[in-house]
């Protein structure tokens, strides 16, 4: 490991200061690139879901159950995989979680029914696991705090981006390989991913060979975390820790809409508005285009009102003020008569509902300290489990009720909630520094 050099004058007083390298923009370009490849695999399940559906002679009820074995078992595996990121670092984390989720979604397209189908989702959550919180790790060691924000906003956005390209994309493929081969593709994707990864990243900016002093004293003085590994866990303060419980119910509550948009939005479209396949392919991106925009424009936000009025204030402020707004238009999707003009609000819905989703993870940077990984970690959970409830949830209703409003409304009701959870959240206190 080099040693941090915070020199601000040359050796020599002809000799000209180098600037600050930039390999800090390397490693964000290098998660922009990993949750782009996660929607990419995560989300072509749902536009296929009705050719699969047929094929596979599955129940609405079933197919739910599919969404949500793979969020049930990422959300259960979120803290462990994010306390793996803390001690072992976000280089090895990452590559094994690369890797395992691309062997998952080939072996999607070699599915024979619904059992397999399931336990082959179900690993697959298993395996990208922690994929957030490990990025989360390296944010708070590589991006000076005032970023962070912003970053992870650009982050979610690229997954958003990559899962509206995904759409049309897995359309286009189902007419001319069918299912089975396209889930491979996709796999395929990931490995590369991988090893490029492992190649090129290192857990501590000073360990890169790339990094010169300028850009490592840049890190130093902006606030990135130090290059230690906790030994231990704080759990009594993290279960008692009032803003870490509040921004888990928030998350739980956000996320529950989200995965509507990730999983039955397609049918829904199809079935209940009465699109064509194509049209669906194009109608099923806007939601994800929506909340491209929407998680980077919250993160944004969160910086500039953190920076004019604290924390407290600048990283509530976007989704206390978007998730009603998304409430209301999720209820003008359902009354309104016109299809095309329920797709636009439900799009519009998802980037309302999105502008409180970056600021909550920079909140657990802020609050989790040396710990960022468990801390976000402990949210991704709360959030994939509300993620995991929506789809069983739509599934149950349309099989039983013949509805699709009831599931839409508790999507409404849910948003309703997680802007009165912000509100309970304060940034300002530290997990590390509770009595």
């Amino acid at each position: 490991m080099r040693p941090v050099q915070l020199t601000t004058a040359p050796a020599h007083p002809h000799e000209p200061i180098a600037p600050p390298t930039r390999v800090r923009h390397g490693v964000l370009a290098f998660s922009l690139s990993l949750i782009a490849v996660a929607y990419l695999d995560r989300i072509c399940i749902a536009t296929a879901a009705p050719v699969i559906k047929a094929d596979l002679k599955l129940t609405d009820t079933e197919m739910g159950l599919v969404f949500s074995a793979f969020t049930l078992a990422y959300a259960l595996f979120e803290v462990p995989s994010g306390w793996f990121a803390d001690r072992f670092g976000a280089r090895i984390a990452l590559t094994r979680i690369v890797l395992w989720w691309s062997a998952m979604t080939a072996a999607t397209g070699h599915a024979l029914g619904f059992l397999s189908l399931f336990m082959i989702r179900l690993l697959f959550g298993v395996g990208e696991a922690g994929a957030f919180p490990a990025t989360a790790r390296v944010y708070a060691r590589w991006l000076p705090a005032a970023r962070r924000g912003g970053a992870f906003g650009l982050l979610i956005m690229a997954g958003a981006l990559a899962g509206a390209a995904t759409q049309p994309l897995v359309v286009a493929l189902l007419r001319i390989m069918g299912w089975h081969h396209a889930f491979a593709i996709f796999g395929a994707v990931g490995v590369v991913w991988a090893a490029a990864w492992w190649w090129w990243f290192r857990d501590d900016p000073c360990d890169h060979p790339g990094v010169n002093g300028a850009e490592l004293q840049l890190l130093a003085l902006a606030g990135a975390d130090p290059p230690a590994h906790p030994a231990s866990v704080p759990w009594r303060l993290l279960v008692r820790s009032r803003p870490l419980v509040m921004v888990c119910a928030m998350y739980f509550s956000a996320i529950y809409g989200w995965y509507f948009y990730l999983t039955w939005l397609p049918t829904y479209l199809l079935r209940a508005r009465g699109f064509n396949l194509t049209a669906v392919g194009w109608l099923a991106a806007l939601p994800l285009l929506a909340i491209a925009g929407g998680v980077f424009l919250g993160g944004w936000l969160s910086d500039q009102f953190t920076h004019r009025w604290g924390s407290r204030v600048g990283r509530r402020l976007p989704g206390v003020v978007g998730l009603p707004l998304a409430a209301l238009s999720v209820v003008g999707a359902i009354v309104t008569a016109s299809p095309l003009l329920s797709a636009l609000m439900l799009s519009a819905a998802a980037g309302l509902a999105a502008l409180g989703i970056a600021p909550a993870w920079a909140v657990c940077l802020e609050i989790g300290g040396p710990h960022a990984g468990v801390v976000s970690g402990s949210m991704n959970m709360f959030g994939n489990l509300g993620g995991a409830l929506s789809p069983i949830a739509v599934g149950i209703c349309v099989d039983r009720l013949g509805s699709w409003d009831a599931p839409l409304f508790s999507i409404a009701a849910f948003y309703l909630i997680a802007a009165g959870c912000w509100l309970a959240v304060d940034p300002t206190q530290h997990i590390s520094r509770r009595k």
